[in-house]
């Protein structure tokens, strides 16, 4: 799996403005930011600067950061920046003012390279890279768990009838079918803790709708009749209902394989085994021994059910 740029691009601006950072410049191939403190705390990795500023109760001094989406394209609008200023007779930049009484005793004094918080760093955003990977890890970290209600709109403000809503427990599941080869799945179910109903593609459900953090005016929660336990339990059982129902031909290959490889180790090792001195036979049981559990661990099918994120959504009852 991979991403587009526009995909990254559109991931990375939703993380700064959920996160408030604060926007000095963008382009359609780049952003440049100032970062909120949250944004700085997931991104810049200084706990001691942000220990210091909890313990004092100092006012704290952001990095700033330049994230470059196309990095090709954005050369060349620097490049075309460049010679439009050139053409103007202009440079774009303010030359660095020299200490004259340096410059007199020392000849040209360089300027000293601008660190810290006032320095603005340029990062380039491509799939797999570094600083993303970051990224992806704080929207996980922060989104891992929500409580939100369907934004009911102006008109239902207006009107005498309060709208009534009925609560969702929806959890994104990853799927791991591991053996010599790999291939994840999402699933992505909710189940209604007021009807027990399962919805297998959430996802589409609330893909269209706005939310709100807070109960929004004139709205009903309807109570529920499951508890979380019980919906978490009822999600659980409906996707290993759908795992055990998928073709599994994958793992007795897999299977077969192993057996193969593991064949193919003690046809290698019997001889050697066989040694005469106990310490070098030892050694080499020791060396066997790890061997196989090595081809074990690549080639034994498995399959892993994690829990990237979930949470509890309220949504319009169409009772």
């Amino acid at each position: 799996m991979t991403m587009k740029m526009e995909q990254i691009q559109n991931f990375v601006m939703t993380y700064l403005e959920t996160t408030e950072c604060q926007i000095i410049e963008k382009s359609p191939n780049h952003v440049t930011v100032k970062l909120s403190p949250q944004a700085d705390r997931d991104l810049t990795n200084r706990p001691y600067y942000w220990g210091f500023i909890e313990r004092t109760g100092a006012e704290p001094e952001t990095m700033s950061f330049s994230f470059i989406f196309d990095p090709q394209k954005h050369q060349a609008d620097l490049d075309l920046q460049a010679a439009e200023s050139a053409a103007l007779g202009t440079t774009g930049t303010t030359a660095p003012q020299e200490d004259s009484i340096l410059g007199r005793y020392f000849g040209v004094v360089r300027p000293l390279p601008i660190l810290g918080p006032g320095r603005i760093q340029r990062e380039e955003l491509t799939f797999g890279s570094p600083r993303l990977q970051q990224i992806f890890a704080a929207a996980q970290r922060g989104g891992r768990c929500v409580y939100l209600f369907e934004d009911p709109g102006q008109r239902q403000r207006m009107t005498l009838l309060p709208a009534a809503y009925e609560p969702w427990l929806a959890v994104c599941f990853k799927v791991e079918l591991s053996c010599d080869v790999k291939r994840e799945e999402l699933h992505f179910y909710g189940i209604s803790l007021l009807s027990g109903t399962v919805d297998e593609m959430f996802s589409s459900r609330i893909s269209d709708k706005s939310w709100v953090p807070r109960v929004p005016e004139n709205v009903a929660i309807e109570p529920s009749r499951l508890s979380l336990a019980d919906g978490r339990d009822i999600l659980q059982s409906r996707l290993q209902e759908k795992i055990e129902a998928y073709d599994h031909s994958w793992a007795e290959a897999a299977s077969e394989r192993l057996r193969e490889e593991l064949m193919l180790i003690e046809s290698y090792y019997g001889d050697l085994l066989e040694q005469p001195d106990e310490e070098q036979k030892q050694a080499i049981q020791e060396q066997f021994e790890s061997r196989q559990g090595e081809i074990r661990w690549q080639y034994e099918p498995r399959i892993v059910v994690s829990t990237v994120n979930y949470g509890i959504f309220h949504l319009r009852s169409p009772r």
